[in-house]
């Protein structure tokens, strides 16, 4: 208990003032940091963000390259449903590491132009060295971001294979609006992944998108559907320009 009778400090009633007045700074200097920081996140480029659920990891390609894809995704197949003929300017978006870029680049031939676009610099480092690999002049890789693929020029195709589930929900309508401006009269998109019934390859059924779903998006991007197609574990959608009639 302190003697009532005791004389005071004279340095108490100062250091009773400076101590909240530390307190108050420091707090307002943390406040004041940590707004720096977030302003700093929200003025990064929208492609560094990330902000899909599931991006897939570049150190497993290897996984998308198995024997028998050819066989079950049918890519040949997909190509016709998009009229790519030789000569076409096509996009590869949401490319990996090139899988399909490589058999689009070849039905293009040398006179066509396939434009290979990720988000992901890795996978684009892995199409790079696959094109240089395979000899291929007529592939040109793009950084685009989560909803504008930013292609230099009109396309007559632009493929979104595998691809769809992993672009966020509140960026899915906004990246095929920007697709729209970009194709090239009588251009289409096709969608291509896995269906939900959940047999053969692909992503869990949670991880997976129904077609409707993917229609009712392009349709509000200003997409209207032109084909459906069934593969044997996948459905292949093909949009034009244009409302739906």
């Amino acid at each position: 208990m302190t003697d009532p009778a005791a004389p005071m400090d004279p340095a108490a009633p100062m250091i009773r003032l400076v101590i909240p007045l530390l307190v108050c700074c420091t707090a307002l200097a943390g406040t004041a940091l940590a707004g720096a920081a977030g302003a700093a996140q929200d003025a990064e480029p929208a492609r560094d963000r990330a902000p899909h659920g599931r991006l897939f990891p570049p150190e497993d390609l290897g996984l998308l390259e198995g024997p028998d894809r050819d066989a079950w995704q049918q890519p040949e197949r997909i190509m016709d449903l998009l009229r790519i003929a030789d000569g076409a300017t096509v996009a590869d978006i949401g490319a990996g590491g090139g899988w399909f870029t490589v058999r689009l680049a070849r039905r293009v031939g040398p006179n066509g132009l396939v434009y290979a676009e990720d988000i992901q610099p890795q996978m684009l480092e892995s199409i790079n060295r696959r094109v240089r690999r395979e000899g291929l002049t007529n592939v040109r890789t793009i950084h685009g971001t989560p909803t504008d693929p930013l292609l230099p020029s009109p396309v007559d195709a632009v493929l979104i294979v595998d691809v769809y589930p992993a672009v966020a929900v509140e960026d899915r309508i906004t990246l095929l609006r920007n697709l729209v401006p970009l194709l090239a009269p009588g251009g289409r998109v096709g969608i291509v992944d896995f269906k939900l019934d959940g047999g053969g390859p692909g992503p869990p059924l949670a991880e997976r998108v129904e077609p409707e779903a993917v229609v009712r998006d392009a349709r509000a991007a200003g997409l209207r559907l032109r084909e459906r197609e069934d593969l044997r574990y996948q459905y292949v959608l093909v949009f034009v320009a244009g409302a739906a009639r």
